[in-house]
């Protein structure tokens, strides 16, 4: 059987070249007046899924990868 893809984990996650993930770091979306400049600053870049989630998030993504 076929495994589908996850469709929240398609709008979260991007599959890259090298064989990682690229994913979007959370607590940027709202109440940022409380947050100090270099937190927000800090959340800002990109950055990559951890090894220890690595298999749901590929199981996840299986219908793109």
């Amino acid at each position: 059987m076929k495994l589908k893809t996850h469709s929240g984990a398609k709008k979260r996650f991007r599959p890259k070249a090298g064989g990682k993930i690229k994913r979007k770091q959370q607590g940027l979306r709202h109440i940022l007046v409380n947050k100090s400049s270099k937190r927000k600053r800090q959340l800002g870049p990109k950055k990559y899924v951890d090894s220890a989630n690595m298999y749901q998030v590929t199981r996840m993504l299986a219908g793109d990868m």
